[in-house]
């Protein structure tokens, strides 16, 4: 078996915006022998040669600064009707199942991918979706990932295209861009000079009416066949959150 890493390093890197910058304090070894010694083991009882552990703290780290994937409860607090899930109510068995990648790297930035889109790349590929399968989005704009401009360039999914994927018994789907809609600053722009208050967000917001998750900032799709491998998404089961870091990979036999 082939595993292929689509998770991208949990690293401090200045290039960041603000608000998915990672801080991590990495502590010598050296640091655990005092800590031992509080604990009250004696320096001459330590073992011959040992210079103590590592260990590491998260300073800061948002539950979307890096690839993840997001809960129903990061959309609305509720699914059609319902309270929505945190991350840790999500079924464990969504996140694991066969992988199938729809290529739309062709796409300019800022066109967001259609169903007629998804439907186009399927037939001319012979492909075909069924219930609990794992999408993924491939744009290319992985390449951009940790640059400044990550977050403001891109194509993303239309509110169309998130509902079809769902109606097809789609539960988890992904993508290598920054965010699952068009960028964030572009959705905000043309909202203003449209005076349209349903462009904003309008792919997360599918997820008001219907229950499903997304992963966002995946990498190395481009590694991956179109079809023939499973895929693995296990979140970090963080209590109450909207979504949470996952060491995303793909199976092939």
């Amino acid at each position: 078996m082939k595993i292929i890493d689509l998770s991208k390093p949990i690293q401090y890197n200045k290039n960041d915006p603000w608000f998915m910058r990672v801080k991590i304090k990495h502590k010598p070894h050296k640091k655990a022998k005092w800590l031992i010694r509080i604990f009250g083991l004696p320096f001459k009882l330590f073992p011959k040669d040992f210079v103590g552990w590592a260990d590491d703290t998260i300073q800061k780290m948002g539950v979307h600064a890096t690839t993840h994937i997001d809960a129903p409860w990061h959309y609305a607090p509720t699914t059609n009707g319902k309270k929505s899930k945190t991350i840790d109510e999500v079924p464990l068995d969504w996140c694991f199942g066969e992988g199938i990648v729809v290529d739309m790297k062709h796409k300019e930035d800022f066109d967001p991918i259609t169903i007629q889109d998804i439907e186009s790349f399927l037939s001319a590929h012979e492909l075909s979706l069924s219930p609990g399968m794992i999408v993924l989005i491939k744009t290319g704009r992985d390449k951009f990932n940790g640059t400044k401009d990550f977050h403001k360039i891109g194509t993303g999914m239309s509110a169309e295209a998130t509902s079809w994927l769902i109606d097809q018994g789609i539960k988890v789907m992904g993508i290598d861009s920054w965010g699952w809609d068009l960028p964030l600053p572009h959705m905000v722009k043309k909202a203003k000079e449209t005076n349209n208050s349903e462009l904003f967000w309008e792919a997360h917001l599918v997820g008001k009416d219907k229950e499903y998750c997304h992963m966002e900032q995946l990498v190395n799709l481009d590694a991956l066949p179109y079809s023939g491998f499973k895929v693995a998404v296990f979140p970090l089961k963080i209590v109450g959150a909207s979504a949470a870091p996952a060491r995303v990979v793909a199976m092939l036999e």
